[in-house]
């Protein structure tokens, strides 16, 4: 059975010749986007219409999975005191078809990379939430970072905790309240 790659990646403050750059030296062929909404004021080249345009000019597929795995999901039950609440996310329908579908590219040896704003995974859902949901199925996540260089799954889970094991299990929140 073939296995893909599985990276992560936000652009932050990096222009789309950087990121696409990064994407070309990770030989990344399907960008996931990962926003729940996939518009930037400040940065209007990685909104969805120009991001996916640019991307396609670099011989690379946008794919638009907020709705199954954002970090802001509209259903309600996901939310405790106004913060997304991970754990809850990741045992609804609609993130598990998401990460059914991550599984099925990874499965059929595909290099994926999901995409959203947050520069650093350690202060973003695709870590706290995609990530750790990718590992409980036995797929690692690189996730790449401003400068080039990358982190694993577990070294971003590490700087999190601060190289402390929980033995009750990560309970991740979002940063932001939301509701």
């Amino acid at each position: 059975m073939a296995t893909g790659r599985i990276f992560s990646i936000g652009y932050g403050s990096q222009t789309q010749s950087e990121l696409l750059n990064q994407l070309a030296r990770a030989k990344i062929s399907y960008v996931i986007d990962v926003r729940s909404s996939p518009f930037s004021r400040f940065q209007p080249d990685f909104s969805r219409e120009p991001l996916a345009k640019s991307l396609k000019d670099n011989n690379i597929k946008y794919v638009f999975m907020g709705d199954l795995l954002g970090g802001r999901p509209k259903d309600d039950d996901c939310y405790t005191d106004g913060r997304v609440d991970y754990r809850k996310t990741r045992s609804k329908d609609f993130f598990c078809k998401g990460i059914d579908r991550l599984k099925t590219a990874h499965s059929k040896g595909l290099s994926i990379c999901m995409i959203c704003s947050e520069g650093q995974p350690s202060q973003c859902h695709r870590s706290k939430l995609i990530g750790e949901a990718l590992v409980e199925h036995g797929i690692d996540v690189t996730h790449i970072l401003p400068n080039g260089s990358t982190k694993s799954q577990s070294e971003v889970i590490a700087e999190l905790i601060n190289g402390q094991s929980d033995m009750f299990g990560e309970e991740f929140l979002s940063r932001k309240s939301y509701r």
